[in-house]
């Protein structure tokens, strides 16, 4: 492996899909908006097990590009809640890419591609704040 590659994490992935070519952006590389979709799906699907429940999104608090997905990337998006409040919840979600999956090929790569921190509050049915239960 090359120095710049890294190892998926232990743990299994929140979500995972191949990208797709209808997923591109004018350069031919997938639009970083999928990925920020993808992204806040992946986010939204710890904060609503912890929430017991609806969540919304209310911030993208960071989010950081490293390197470029392409077509046929394997992406795994992995997201871990890191805070609590009264009525919201903190998700940071991180997304690796396997390429070159074709049985232990030389030019196999696992790279981290995407770094991101959002928040996300509990509603209840009218969509209004509501808290988080105490687990």
């Amino acid at each position: 492996m090359s120095e710049d590659t890294d190892r998926l994490p232990e743990v299994p992935p929140t979500t995972r899909m191949v990208a797709m070519p209808t997923d591109t952006n004018a350069a031919g590389d997938i639009f970083g908006g999928w990925i920020m979709a993808q992204v806040d799906i992946a986010g939204s699907v710890p904060a609503k097990r912890r929430a017991h429940g609806r969540v919304v999104t209310a911030a993208v608090n960071s989010f950081q590009f490293h390197h470029p997905v392409y077509v046929g990337d394997l992406v795994s998006f992995y997201a871990q809640v890191r805070r609590v409040g009264n009525t919201s919840l903190t998700v940071e979600v991180t997304v690796y890419v396997e390429r070159d999956l074709d049985g232990g090929h030389p030019g196999h790569v696992c790279q981290r591609v995407t770094e991101a921190t959002l928040t996300y509050v509990a509603v209840d049915g009218q969509c209004r704040p509501r808290s988080v239960p105490s687990d």
